[in-house]
């Protein structure tokens, strides 16, 4: 049994996830603990999110970092992150109308 390969941020840029159908962009505004954030959401809203696992430890997130968002279902105000943006990405996302300021 080999060793768990883990994938590098420079890895994980290689793609960029763009928001689909019940999945909308946000900026971290503040660190709650525990692997929780409160996100400022491209829609309006504020919401209390947290980092699925498979996320958790492949990369890192801090205040101002873009990241996308799925809502959950049955409470609008809760959510988790699904990825988060490198500067480079955020910048393509800027040019492609993704992100409004």
């Amino acid at each position: 049994m080999g060793k768990k390969k883990v994938l590098t941020e420079e890895d994980m840029s290689k793609r960029l996830y763009i928001p689909t159908e019940g999945q909308v962009l946000g900026q971290v505004v503040q660190q709650l603990g525990y692997d929780r954030f409160r996100v400022r959401c491209q829609d309006g809203k504020e919401r209390n999110v947290r980092i699925r696992g498979k996320l958790k430890r492949r990369a890192w997130t801090r205040v101002n970092d873009w990241v996308l968002v799925e809502p959950w279902d049955f409470q609008t105000d809760r959510g988790n992150i699904l990825w988060r943006y490198t500067s480079g990405q955020v910048e393509l996302l800027q040019s492609k109308g993704y992100i409004r300021r």
